[in-house]
């Protein structure tokens, strides 16, 4: 039996490496190609905008994007932010933006102030591993509730809340991994069930902008924002949290990201960040707040948009072509990901081992269920390889899988 080094806290049983991390090591093997990790398309960062930005930065305001700066964050962009989200029928104020480094770090703030050992987290299923990631060091008891091609399946919800969770972690648009976006009933019954029941919800919504077919749809933050009511004068006071990124629309090198929450727990996040990193990079900040406020972001995002949706419907075509009968797939309308449901008797890990072999690479799906099962499922990512690599890859993934049934 395994004995626990005694040097180390027992909160470090429940840290657990990123399967996707590790799969990265793999896929640095030449010819391998790599569905795996959801990694945003480098062939389209903006690197020279971003060398301009730098340069303007350097020469006007030096002194202040190479100082110390406040935890909150650089005001003028998180008044843009605000901006943004005006647009999108949100009212916040800068008392209700936090900046972050990653959204990633987000979730683990917001776990550090809500989550009390044996807490009960109540998360759909599959969820994304990253947030069971920061969430597990906590010791939190997970509450799932299953998904379908329409999200959440709020049916089963009321059932799951009366179990009194602390939490409600929700990804509402092109979900990771399956890519499944929730229908608008879904969201409206899932933030009219949580407030009913007092339960905060966790809103992430990194790929909100990745939309690249269908009708854009209401925030789970917007929709808390007309179930209460509150005036647009006022400081967003409603019962859901939301994390945001830049990784997604700029690039994740910048590690950036944002929390909108009511203004007390701003304030609570504040000081568990203060213990983290004292502030985001303000070196950072600056440049993402020089390619928002020339507008060159908005003029980007339809790159990104296209990009996505040419890779996904290749990934789509191809899976048409070359996967076996008996197999099933999610239609992602944006976002990074599908998400494949293969035969019940096939292990997708055990599948892995032989795929590599093969050089190509993708995610069990086990590692997104925080209460077991998913053995028979793998989430596949389109949006850092070229369509002619995907073709390839689900080429080989297909003759593998008809091997293997």
């Amino acid at each position: 039996m395994h004995t626990r080094d005694q040097r180390f806290a027992r909160r470090t049983e429940r840290m657990q490496g990123s399967a996707i991390r590790e799969l990265l090591k793999v896929t640095e093997i030449p010819g391998t190609i790599s569905l795996a990790g959801g990694l945003p398309a480098s062939d389209i960062f903006p690197v020279q905008q971003v060398a301009e930005a730098t340069q303007r930065i350097l020469k006007n305001n030096p002194a202040q994007a190479l100082q110390y700066g406040t935890t909150e964050g650089y005001t003028p962009l998180r008044e843009l932010i605000i901006e943004r989200m005006r647009q999108k029928g949100i009212h916040a104020t800068v008392d209700n933006i936090l900046i972050v480094s990653g959204s990633q770090q987000g979730l683990d703030l917001i776990a550090k102030i809500l989550v009390d050992p044996n807490d009960r987290l109540l998360v759909e299923e599959p969820t994304y591993m990253g947030a069971l990631q920061a969430f597990n060091p906590y010791e939190p008891r997970y509450i799932a509730v299953r998904s379908d091609d329409q999200g959440i399946v709020t049916e089963e919800l009321e059932a799951a809340l009366q179990q009194g969770p602390k939490c409600l972690y929700a990804l509402p648009n092109f979900q990771n991994p399956s890519g499944v976006t929730y229908t608008l009933e879904r969201r409206q019954q899932l933030v009219e069930l949580a407030g009913r029941y007092n339960v905060t919800i966790l809103e992430d919504d990194p790929y909100s902008e990745l939309r690249f077919e269908g009708e854009h749809l209401p925030s789970l933050l917007a929709l808390e924002q007309q179930r209460v009511q509150q005036p647009p004068e006022r400081p967003y006071a409603g019962n859901v949290i939301q994390f945001n990124t830049f990784s997604k629309i700029l690039t994740p090198g910048l590690r950036l990201g944002w929390v909108v929450a009511p203004a007390e727990v701003i304030r609570m996040l504040v000081l568990a960040k203060q213990g983290t990193d004292l502030h985001t990079s303000t070196f950072n900040q600056l440049v993402a707040y020089e390619l928002m406020r020339d507008g060159f972001l908005e003029s980007h995002i339809p790159l990104i948009r296209e990009t996505y949706r040419q890779r996904c419907n290749a990934m789509l075509d191809a899976l048409e072509r070359y996967f076996p009968e008996g197999v099933r797939w999610t239609r992602p309308q944006g976002g990074m990901f599908l998400w494949v449901t293969l035969p019940e008797h096939i292990d997708a890990a055990q599948l892995l081992s032989r795929a590599l072999e093969y050089k190509i690479a993708f995610v069990p799906g086990a590692a997104f269920h925080p209460c077991g099962g998913g053995q028979n499922t793998m989430r596949l990512s389109f949006s850092s390889s070229s369509p002619e690599q995907i073709d390839e890859g689900i080429k080989r993934l297909g003759s593998l899988l008809k091997d293997t049934l």
